[in-house]
């Protein structure tokens, strides 16, 4: 029933937002008369900020048209390179020249926890200045039919060795946060199969192999609750209104709410000070404000079965660093890969993945040679700033642009 007042809730909002965005521009538009009278600014910068605590965020546009390539402007469109029931793999061309030097190609694994891929559109953007990059695009679950089947963690490891075998062997494996537990079960499994196709590299940043390493409140969360309180108190169906209907759902407005209860005080100041920016006419920080949230608040359904057995495998058994966790009847074994570098990074303030939860794959992966490994703690750093930001593009991505090159050369 949540869902369905969820669903309800929004339907009543909607009239309101909408009302709210047109007398906004009433009391702001030059050619209104309205625009003139007393405390015009302040009606209009109430009525904007009630439109966009109340509107409906669909999920955002890559918007990456062009990219910088060595001082020169080149155009970027996007393809599907391949497409499943719940992700579609896209591919970021670019228009280069036709006898243009070959770039590595790198697949970069986006989050299933919430938000939408292009939540790495920092990443995506910066990468393409220097590599070949696709992009696992989740599908939001409630837009996927019932017929298409569960979807469960397993699944998704098979997506991911699916890709990488289509990508072909010159590949290299960016996971960002949630999947570095999947990639580095999916290439396991690969090299204990001992399959032909294989990543060149590994590149982990803030991902949650073992939890038990400095835990955060999203941790203590999962382990404080037992899995049926997840079970029954978080999983929710899709009302008829959604091709998914009948669909059993992590909701994203629950994912979201959590998001914010997390800081509340930081949200509740950022929509303050878009009030006063947008009375002061401040135009670059209240359209720093709306891009943030367009991202912050378009949030996707997670299949029911993913997300619990991602609670149950990755935050409450740890079955990963365990080395208990079996795939489809066959072991998880990370000492079975050998010949693929290995990089991690984490951020020295991240209050999500805590110290050491990524960096214990050079652990798991005791058998790729030490020579074979890299670590970056980013200093000053939080969650977001290690994907996405001045920090990521300034001294983050020149590190991981060396590491991969430096592999492609070798």
């Amino acid at each position: 029933m949540l869902y369905q007042f969820h669903e309800l809730t929004r339907s009543i909002l909607a009239p309101i937002s909408a009302f709210t965005n047109i007398g906004s521009q009433l009391f702001s538009n030059p050619y209104s008369p309205y625009a003139y009278i007393p405390n015009s600014k302040q009606i209009s910068a109430g009525l904007e900020l009630i439109h966009r605590l109340g509107k409906d965020y669909e999920k955002p546009k890559w918007d990456i048209n062009s990219v910088t390539i060595e001082d020169r402007e080149v155009a970027v469109h996007t393809e599907i390179a391949q497409s499943k029931p719940f992700c579609n793999l896209v591919h970021f061309v670019r228009d280069l020249e036709p006898n243009a030097p070959a770039c590595p190609k790198v697949l970069i694994v986006a989050p299933l926890s919430g938000h939408h891929a292009t939540l790495l559109r920092d990443t995506v953007r910066t990468m393409l200045s220097a590599f070949d990059v696709y992009v696992t695009d989740w599908v939001d679950a409630r837009m996927v039919s019932l017929a298409e089947g569960p979807f469960h963690l397993d699944d998704y490891i098979e997506y991911i060795q699916d890709f990488i075998r289509s990508l072909g062997p010159d590949l290299h494996v960016m996971s960002v946060c949630q999947p570095t537990v999947p990639v580095l079960a999916a290439i396991s499994l690969m090299a204990g199969n001992n399959e032909a196709v294989m990543p060149k590299s590994m590149i982990m940043m803030g991902g949650p192999l073992d939890t038990r390493y400095s835990p955060t409140e999203v941790n203590g969360l999962a382990s404080t609750k037992p899995y049926s309180w997840f079970e029954n108190q978080l999983i929710h169906i899709v009302p008829s209104r959604y091709p998914g209907v009948g669909r059993k759902v992590y909701p994203g407005f629950l994912q979201h709410a959590g998001f914010v209860s997390m800081n509340p005080d930081k949200h509740m100041q950022s929509h303050y000070d878009y009030y006063l920016n947008l009375m002061k006419g401040n135009e670059m920080e209240t359209n720093s404000h709306r891009k943030f949230y367009d991202e912050y608040n378009a949030v996707l359904d997670m299949p029911a079965e993913y997300y619990l057995d991602t609670i149950r495998v990755v935050f409450q058994e740890h079955l990963l660093p365990r080395g208990l966790w079996d795939v489809r009847g066959v072991r998880v074994d990370p000492d079975h890969i050998r010949n693929v570098r290995l990089m991690t990074v984490e951020g020295e303030l991240d209050d999500i993945t805590g110290h050491g939860q990524t960096r214990v794959a050079h652990e798991l992966c005791g058998n790729i040679p030490k020579a074979d490994k890299h670590h970056l703690l980013a200093s000053s750093c939080g969650h977001y700033g290690i994907f996405s930001g001045t920090k990521w593009r300034t001294r983050i991505f020149p590190e991981v642009k060396e590491f991969i090159n430096n592999v492609d050369r070798d």
